[in-house]
């Protein structure tokens, strides 16, 4: 699986790159605090597959980086996407390294 660390989406980001970021965190948890992505829980993520890109960079990130990569997986073997990144660390490792004060739980 492609992981990307937080620095490299933060680049990404500053850099103004094309690429689709989908969180698959919860919705409550999405409005806890989030880095702007789609929103599409891990359970639906495979009913919601046509709303991820298949022409650019996608970066699939949760909380700490085990259900993104749960989901990268479903996608892959059900849909063949091939242009996935986890998001290493998930949003825990964006807090640490760049918004200490990031309400996360």
């Amino acid at each position: 699986m492609k992981e990307i660390s937080v620095q490299e989406l933060k680049q990404k980001i500053d850099n103004k790159e094309d690429f689709q970021l989908i969180d698959v965190r919860e919705t409550f948890e999405y409005e806890t605090s989030n880095l702007d992505g789609l929103n599409i829980p891990l359970g639906g993520i495979l009913i919601e597959a046509d709303k991820i890109a298949t022409d650019k960079p996608v970066i699939v990130q949760c909380r700490s980086g085990k259900r993104s990569a749960a989901a990268i997986m479903q996608l892959e073997q059900a849909h063949g996407f091939d242009n996935l990144y986890n998001l290493k660390g998930g949003i825990l490792a964006w807090q640490e390294a760049f918004d200490p004060n990031m309400p996360v739980y």
